[in-house]
């Protein structure tokens, strides 16, 4: 029975992109994965704010994505800067093939660094608008 090998550039793009949902984590160590379903219920979380402050300005409804969504950015960065080697011994143990990152993951690594920068800057800036002037600012 072949093991799967697990692709380090698309396990990037997923946490990049889906970071929020945790489906990256869900594509490494399965339906198991606590963290994953953690990522998942920051949805939920959505909803719970939702349902005891109904009126909350959308940035404090929206907090618990938008957190999980810059811990994706992060496990991105630190998924695609894992070394070749250590990610095959990790998540490809018994696959026989050796990973080979390329230019697109260079790429996926610096268009998220630039989008999560923006994302955590923009963050912050919307809390203390929020925290210190009641959003008199936007």
């Amino acid at each position: 029975m072949s093991v799967l090998h697990k692709n380090k550039t698309f396990a990037t793009l997923l946490a990049a992109v889906t970071g929020g949902l945790g489906l990256h984590r869900f594509y490494l160590r399965g339906l198991g994965d606590k963290w994953g379903w953690l990522h998942a219920a920051s949805l939920l979380g959505v909803a719970a704010v939702f349902s005891v402050w109904p009126k909350a300005d959308p940035y404090f409804l929206l907090l618990p994505l938008i957190l999980s969504i810059l811990i994706g950015f992060l496990e991105a960065l630190v998924l695609g800067l894992m070394p070749d080697e250590k990610w095959d011994a990790t998540f490809n143990p018994g696959s026989g093939k050796p990973s080979n990152s390329k230019w697109p993951l260079a790429v996926l690594l610096v268009a998220t660094l630039m989008v999560g920068a923006f994302s955590l800057i923009g963050a912050l800036a919307r809390l203390f608008d929020l925290l210190y002037t009641g959003g008199a600012y936007g």
